[in-house]
């Protein structure tokens, strides 16, 4: 059975519009509206609260300053002021508990957030993985997260409270003079074509800016962990003008954003500043016909003031929910890439236990092109027509030349990818089927770089068994033949092995990861030849604990050294994508094929040293 992929190029659709993105984005974090209605009651109360303090002005200088006789009542005074106290102190109170009850919403839902995209990333494919800088997928889960918690903390909040009191103030402005209100409105309403224009421009300006964010940092992870490569060809200036290249890509697009927020910033002071006027000038006019009191007027410029601030700030509020908008629309688009290999998670089945025998059923392979997923890929076969079984508990090798296909044949084989053609299975299963967990727990693949994280040795090799107690850990050294080496080790198997490992030299890490491997005791064991970087006493020595730790499950080798093939029960020839050749060392050697070719000239280079 072959499920063969139709060849088509993924056309490239225009971004969501601002709101939809944040539909969207909300919609990811349903943490954002749970106690929405408490919180929006106490912006009620905290914007409600600041139009007290106008209707005060008006009261003290209508009623106690001008009552009857041209005397000052105290009483109204007072009262006006008592009241005007307590709504104060109302407000601070209500908007201290909205601050505290959004901020504590805010940060779960996107810490939640950035969970799902973290996970979402390890669930892409190796070949979305190889198409995206290391740093831009960083920044998706850490900068860009950070621009949309900074707008839900401030400008969010601050949008709900600018709601809020821009309908308290209208209303009560209303109340007081609709004649001035009706001023007010029609100066701000070209502000609004105004505001509409801008923020269609902010959000290109600042999607740019999170852009450039990515590829800064991408750029800066790839100088600093490529520092002994570019220390050892001496290009440190051409390394160095790349990344200035990056800084000031981001300084340009960072610069045009921040113009075009200022000039939006400056328009609203404009239309702020007109409205004034004109309310002022619309009161003296009406005061005089006796139509409003002095203290309406000035109760009135107040109101405006309370209006405009939330105006105003929308120019702050529509900059930060730009970008925003633009970190959000990044993270949105690595949510929306399906991943190419999906776990069936509870669709699956697991792995039948006992040995694991590996079929490959006519099997082809393509790399995507530029701009396709992995099921349209279009690109060159590097596996063809690829046809076998491997019985379980045999020790294999495969090797081939560079570009043989001998590397994509172990990726397949671990569903690190899936084929374009054909099915891969392990004792009689499709891999496609196979839980992740239960995949992960069965077959271990061993890369030749031998990947650690930052820790200690003993914390290195519990990857492999998280439960493996300290007597277990040090008799696995000691069956690995290791011991010696840990002994030597500054602090025994508590030597910490720096970031991915850079304080050991590449033997080491490699000794590390098969321990690792060792203890996972897993059915199925990948080596892509593990033993390559290590120098020959050492090899040796782990040569003959290799051979205790393929004992019993079947192993599979991709031999750069052929001293590798000559100790496996069977060898895998491949050769421009095809499987060529198969059987013994000794068969293969004599029957003077590609294989024995590779072998000869392996062994002159290896007796010229």
């Amino acid at each position: 059975m072959s499920a063969t992929t139709t060849s088509s190029t993924v056309t490239p659709t225009p971004p969501e519009g601002a709101w939809r993105t944040l539909v969207r984005g909300i919609s990811l974090s349903p943490e954002l509206r749970t106690g929405l209605p408490a919180t929006l009651l106490l912006a009620l109360l905290a914007t409600a609260g600041r139009a007290i303090v106008p209707i005060a002005v008006q009261r003290t200088i209508d009623d106690g300053l001008g009552g009857a006789g041209g005397g000052v009542d105290l009483g109204a005074v007072t009262t006006a002021v008592v009241l005007a106290g307590i709504a104060v102190l109302i407000t601070a109170a209500a908007s201290g508990w909205m601050n505290w009850r959004l901020a504590t919403v805010v940060e779960t839902a996107l810490s939640n957030l950035r969970v799902r995209a973290f996970r979402h990333i390890h669930d892409l494919s190796m070949l979305h993985q190889a198409t995206q800088q290391r740093g831009s997928l960083t920044a998706r889960v850490t900068s860009d997260i950070d621009e949309i918690s900074r707008f839900m903390q401030w400008a969010g909040l601050n949008l709900i409270t600018a709601t809020g009191q821009l309908t308290v103030s209208l209303l009560v402005m209303l109340y007081y003079s609709w004649q001035l209100t009706l001023v007010v409105l029609v100066v701000f309403l070209p502000f609004l074509f105004v505001a509409r224009a801008f923020q269609v421009r902010l959000t290109a300006a600042y999607l740019a800016v999170r852009e450039r964010v990515g590829h800064l940092l991408g750029a800066l992870a790839e100088t600093v962990v490529g520092a002994p490569v570019v220390r050892a060809y001496g290009i440190e200036r051409r390394t160095q003008r790349r990344l200035d290249g990056r800084i000031e890509d981001h300084r340009s697009a960072a610069i045009r954003a921040g113009r075009l927020s200022a000039l939006f910033s400056g328009s609203g002071e404009v239309f702020a500043g007109v409205a004034t006027a004109g309310a002022v000038a619309t009161g003296v006019f009406l005061g005089i016909d006796g139509d409003l009191t002095p203290g309406t007027v000035l109760a009135f410029l107040f109101l405006i003031a309370l209006f405009v601030e939330p105006v105003l700030m929308a120019t702050e509020v529509i900059n930060e929910g730009q970008t925003a908008v633009a970190g959000w629309r990044r993270v949105l688009d690595v949510l929306d890439l399906d991943p190419d290999v999906a776990d069936p998670a509870d669709d699956g089945v697991d792995l039948p236990d006992g040995p694991i025998g590996v079929t490959f059923d006519h099997v082809a392979f393509r790399y995507p092109r530029v701009g396709e997923s992995g099921r349209d890929a279009s690109g060159p076969l590097v596996l063809r027509d690829v046809h076998l079984d491997i019985v379980p508990q045999t020790r294999v090798a495969v090797v081939g030349e560079t570009g043989s296909g001998k590397t994509t044949f172990a990726k397949l084989l671990t569903r690190l990818m899936d084929p374009s053609e054909g099915r891969v299975l392990l004792a009689g299963t499709d891999l496609r089927r196979v839980r992740f967990d239960s995949l992960r727990r069965r077959v271990v693949m061993v890369p030749q770089d031998g990947m650690l994280f930052d820790g200690t040795i003993a914390s290195n090799v519990r990857q492999g068994q998280p439960s493996i107690d300290d007597d277990d850990l040090e008799l696995a050294m000691v069956e690995l033949g290791l011991a010696d080496w840990v002994a030597e080790l500054p602090q025994g198997l508590q030597t910490r092995v720096g970031e991915r490992g850079n304080a050991l030299s590449a033997g080491e890490r490699q000794l590390v990861a098969l321990a690792r491997a060792y203890v996972a005791n897993p059915d199925l064991l990948v080596l892509d030849e593990a033993t390559s970087a290590v120098d020959p006493a050492t090899e040796v020595r782990l040569q003959r604990a290799l051979v205790g730790l393929t004992s019993g499950r079947t192993t599979i080798t991709i031999a750069h050294r052929l001293s590798t093939a000559e100790a496996a029960d069977e060898v895998l020839v491949f050769d421009g994508g095809e499987l060529v050749e198969r059987g013994p060392h000794g068969d293969l050697v004599d029957g003077g094929g590609i294989y024995a070719g590779l072998h000869a000239s392996w062994r002159a280079g290896t007796h010229s040293r």
